[in-house]
């Protein structure tokens, strides 16, 4: 892995860019305009308008000027001494227009200046203003005034001479400057204020990059796309710094424990500079986290109010604090807090951990009330009192299970499992015994998607156990390793589950033996769907008899998914409606979950896709309420985003996809997202497809893996050959994957693959491979609308004719997948070749469908086949709607929401976007439209027609 120091991708600032290119605009139009771009150190002012400046051509000329660090007194009018200077080397002194008596102030090349007083000060500031009126009458000007919070006092009377009084109409100036600088007495603060209401003068904040933004820059600057733990981790420590994340791509390993040295030494700089008594205050306040209230951190500190008040004063001054809107005080950044932190003494550590553990203990009220446990845990752990530490972990791990905070949980009970043996009474002072804390923190890992720290776990509690004399104990036990093995891709786990049945059957009629029995039913539905259907049915009759609602509504899931191994999903879907109904009366949030899961499944099997996505959507909230958003949550992601494929709404369903890889699910739970995103990063041409695709067939290599990955992951591999053209890839591919038992056993999964198969077969010319097809396409019988579109075009690529194409387009019409609708209307063009109107017509609709889903491969192909076919390029023939090709499929949705007044974060949620992502599509949305708002946007909108359906 190769990290580079800088990356060369400007990353999360297109509204940021659009703001400077409106700001242009305006100057083109004669309207003179200034820009003044704050944002702390190391946001990227000066890259964004180095991004900015690269994308001007000859047209514009830009002067650029640089303030130094010199203070009130320092070098007077330095960003203009700059600029002029760099003028002068271009085109000569000829510039000055025989005014360089005046500009030998600025520049003492030219010779001795005139004596300075108020009048030659303002003979000064006439000249530049001259000489920049003369420039602009040439083209547009932009003066960039680089790092304005240390402009002397002369400077910024020029800036507001020429702002003010000169206001010329094609002059952009644009200067940055440092927010996290301006103290409370920094003379910028006031001389900003008053130029802000000058009309044309706008103010714009640059923000700290998000989660996405941090995850693609890290990619640029490591070579490869990152895994989300070290990405978190990223984002976490740098919080949207791109200097901060660029310090610790080029570091060994960007998620490590260790700030770099040379951002420690930059971040413990400022913090030098202030007295000793606000450092000691600092110090203290560090240890109490990135947020810390003034009355702990008076209770810790142990000084009297006053000196505490000074101290803090000097600490907000030095901009290394700043007020929280909840009345306490908040790191301004969080590796600030973690430097100060990691430069305390070992001993100055334990003791000021151990005072903010006595301090909340005795008043738990200083913090928010859910943080209470788990702050007094991390204090007395850090301060290493292991009693306290042990007692504290397991009440914080108690606390965090009763929020459904379960990764919180999980990381607490490890810590009570690893002070276990370091505390000799530990049993006495807990109430609990080892094997119930095994068993207890194997569950949690499992519900935090920590599976092979649960794998660890199980075993460790069942070789600790006597199954005989507990068997619900063993039996539960056994169905979690059965599951996590199936997850990790060990093993089927039916061993496992098999012999938790057994134990079952052992054990005393119980409520909890009828919840056990739903969750073993479950699991041998996976292996066994005849013998999960009776204990199913074992596990509702057991729960009925017992009155235990949610162990019903488990069993009846499970007994409707068992049902479908022999009737059709048609003749399962009342009673599945039923548990889910019985599931949110009774307000089981984890049973209605795992009901929304199979439901969405369900719908989406009969090609009921709206419905699908509806199902979908409703249980995600459910499953991060419940602390599962890394398992059931990621399924459900993957559901809703296969549903939103299907119905062509491809960014919503990219970014459905890119929220289930941010959870990181782990072992084979990832493959759901993978192997869709895989799919439409293909279909779109876009980088990352094969890295994710080699990802999703690394998983082949599992010792167990179930029949619907197998089979995803052999026609993702096909396609993947087959978009490059490698024809003897994709013949092995296709003669692998067909050669898997699989295929013949689900309709759903198989006729996909077949589908591509008989593609590579058609393209590579090989008859064996076509025969192969045709064998097992003859024995597996299609049971949806799409299983039949995909049968219609395996026959098409085989046998051809445009009667055999047509039938594939209407099979795929009938369905509804636009993308699969786009390729079989491709090979209908093609099969129409002697009848070019037809073709063109063919052509039109499939280069309609792929600009708006973005397919560029498949867009690309129909081009080519136009030209071969002697037809105007396909991408010419898609006619518009006056006005509406200005903007894209996703700018029109966007749009149609600012028509009805909706805000950046209400239109981020409805189309499932960030609301950084919302802010762009609006930005470009004003700028195409040449509009100055967003109601006027909404106006041009309503007046060419672009909201119609």
């Amino acid at each position: 892995m190769t990290a580079h120091a800088h990356s060369e991708v400007l990353v999360g600032r297109e509204a940021d860019l659009a703001v400077l290119r409106d700001a242009l605009k305006r100057v083109r139009h004669a309207e003179p305009s200034t820009v003044l771009v704050g944002g702390e150190a190391g946001v990227g002012k000066t890259r964004l308008v180095e991004e900015f400046r690269r994308g001007l051509d000859a047209s514009v000329r830009v002067l650029t000027g640089q303030c130094l660090e010199l203070g009130e007194e320092g070098l007077p009018f330095a960003p203009f001494a700059g600029a002029v200077r760099d003028l002068v080397r271009a085109q000569g002194t000829t510039v000055l227009d025989g005014n360089e008596r005046e500009f030998a102030r600025l520049l003492p090349e030219l010779g001795p200046p005139p004596e300075f007083g108020d009048a030659r000060r303002g003979l000064l500031f006439e000249s530049v203003g001259a000489l920049l009126g003369r420039l602009t009458t040439e083209q547009p000007v932009v003066l960039v005034i680089e790092d304005l919070h240390w402009a002397d006092r002369s400077t910024r009377d020029l800036i507001d001479y020429l702002v003010r009084s000169v206001r010329l109409p094609q002059l952009l100036l644009i200067a940055t400057y440092r927010s996290d600088e301006l103290h409370r007495g920094h003379p910028l603060r006031p001389f900003l204020a008053e130029l802000e209401r000058v009309r044309g003068v706008q103010r714009h904040e640059i923000d700290r990059l998000d989660r996405e933004g941090t995850a693609e820059m890290l990619g640029h600057l490591i070579g490869v796309e990152p895994d989300p733990p070290t990405v978190d981790a990223v984002n976490e420590r740098a919080q949207g710094n791109p200097f901060f994340i660029e310090q610790f791509a080029a570091s060994a390993d960007p998620a490590c424990g260790d700030i770099p040295a040379t951002l420690r030494d930059l971040l413990l700089s400022r913090v030098d500079l202030l007295s000793e008594p606000a450092q000691r205050v600092l110090r203290v306040a560090a240890v109490g986290g990135t947020q810390f209230g003034h009355e702990l951190l008076a209770q810790v500190a142990g000084i009297d109010e006053a000196a505490l008040e000074s101290a803090l004063r000097s600490i907000v001054a030095a901009q290394l604090v700043v007020f929280d809107p909840d009345g306490g005080y908040e790191f301004r950044h969080a590796l600030v807090r973690e430097a100060v932190h990691d430069d305390l003494l070992p001993g100055e550590h334990a003791r000021l951990h151990g005072r903010y553990a006595q301090a909340l203990e005795a008043a738990p009220h200083l913090v928010a009330a859910d943080r209470a446990a788990a702050e007094i845990a991390h204090h007395w752990h850090a301060a290493r009192d292991h009693p306290r530490a042990l007692v504290a972990a397991k009440s914080a791990a108690d606390d965090a299970g009763r929020r459904f905070a379960f990764g919180e949980q999980a990381k607490l009970l490890d810590r009570v499992l690893e002070l276990w043996e370091d505390v000799p009474d530990a049993e006495t002072r807990l109430g609990v015994g080892h094997l119930d804390l095994l068993e207890e923190a194997a569950l949690v890992a499992i519900d935090s998607g920590e599976h092979m720290r649960a794998l660890s776990l199980t075993r460790a509690a069942l070789c600790d156990l006597d199954a005989d004399a507990e068997p619900l104990r063993a039996a539960r036990l056994l169905a979690r390793r059965s599951k996590l093995l199936r997850n990790a891709g060990k093993s089927d786990g039916h061993e496992e589950s098999v012999e938790a049945y057994r134990l079952l059957t052992t054990a005393e009629p119980s409520a909890d033996r009828a919840r056990l029995l739903a969750d073993v039913a479950y699991l041998l539905n996976l292996t066994d769907t005849d013998l999960a259907w009776q204990v199913a049915r074992e596990a509702m009759d057991e729960a009925s008899a017992f009155g235990d609602a949610a162990a019903h509504v488990s069993a009846e899931i499970t007994f409707s998914e068992a049902c479908v191994g022999t009737a059709s999903v048609e003749e399962a879907m009342p009673s599945m409606v039923a548990s889910i109904g019985r599931a949110r009366e009774a307000g089981d949030l984890p049973g209605l979950t795992r009901g929304l899961v199979v439901m969405s499944d369900f719908l989406f099997g009969l090609g009921r896709y709206s419905e699908s996505a509806d199902a979908a959507a409703e249980g995600v909230p459910h499953a991060d309420r419940v602390g599962i958003s890394r398992t059931s949550g990621v399924f459900l992601l993957a559901n809703h985003a296969e549903a939103l494929i299907a119905l062509g709404r491809w960014d919503e369903a990219d970014a459905r996809l890119a929220e289930a890889a941010r959870h990181d699910p782990p072992g084979t739970l990832a493959l759901p997202w993978l192997r869709l995103r895989a799919f439409l990063r293909l279909a779109r041409g876009t980088d990352g497809a094969d890295a994710l695709v080699q990802r999703a067939a690394g998983f082949l290599r599992k010792p167990f893996l179930d029949a619907e990955n197998r089979l995803c992951i052999h026609t993702l591999r096909i396609l993947a050959t087959l978009a490059v053209d490698d024809m003897a890839a994709a013949v092995a591919a296709a003669n692998i994957a067909l050669a898997d038992p699989a295929v013949l056993q689900s309709a759903r999964y198989g006729w996909p693959l077949l589908s591509a198969a008989a593609r590579a077969a058609a393209e590579s010319g090989d008859p064996a491979l076509a025969k192969t097809v045709r064998l097992l396409a003859a024995g597996l019988a299609p049971l949806s609308p799409a299983d039949e579109a995909y049968q219609a075009t395996a026959s098409a690529q085989l046998d051809g004719g445009a009667s055999r194409w047509r039938a594939a387009v209407e099979a795929w019409r009938a369905d509804g997948h636009p993308y699969q609708l786009a390729e079989a209307l491709l090979g209908l063009a093609e099969s129409q070749a002697a009848d070019r109107p037809a073709a063109a017509e063919s052509l039109s609709e499939a280069t309609a469908i792929t600009a708006s889903l973005g397919a560029v491969p498949l867009s690309e192909k129909a081009d080519t086949l136009a030209r071969r076919l002697g037809i105007r390029a396909a991408s010419a023939a898609v006619v518009a709607e006056p006005g509406t090709e200005l903007l894209t499929a996703r700018e029109r949705e966007v749009l149609r929401l600012v028509a009805q007044g909706q805000s950046n974060s209400r239109i981020a949620a409805s189309l499932y976007i960030s609301p950084k992502t919302a802010s762009v599509h609006v930005s470009r949305i004003i700028a195409k439209l040449e509009v100055a708002n967003r109601v006027e946007a909404a106006a041009v909108a309503h007046r060419l027609g672009l909201l119609a359906d």
